[in-house]
């Protein structure tokens, strides 16, 4: 059984930093393209940050300079670092594991809020 289970959410004022990870079991994390997206109330979901199972990176302009997407594959965990938080990243975010090709998947967590507001 696939389980993608999102953490590290919460409450927190503009201009602060919060923490998530993305902890996975039931697939081979360490060749999992994976990504964390977001869908705020009333909006579309939308991509947010990639890592693909080579390491590489890739950030939606909104975040750029301000999130950073990392993966640790003993730990079949990945984690997305925000920092400079605003009101416009409020939003319910939700982890994604892909493998394209032979055998390909996609998966998803069932999300973590995340609320920036003083």
């Amino acid at each position: 059984q696939v389980q993608l289970v999102e953490s590290g959410g919460g409450l927190v004022q503009p201009g602060g930093s919060l923490r998530l990870s993305c902890a996975a079991s039931g697939i081979i994390f360490s060749i999992s393209d994976m990504a964390w997206y977001r869908q705020a109330p009333g909006k579309q979901r939308e991509l947010v940050a990639t890592i693909t199972s080579r390491s590489s990176t890739n950030y939606a302009d909104s975040v750029k300079g301000r999130f950073t997407i990392s993966r640790d594959n003993a730990k079949n965990t990945m984690y997305l670092q925000m920092n400079s938080l605003k009101p416009a990243d409020t939003a319910v975010y939700y982890c994604n594991a892909r493998r394209y090709g032979f055998g390909a998947y996609n998966y998803w967590g069932q999300g973590t809020q995340v609320t920036v507001s003083s």
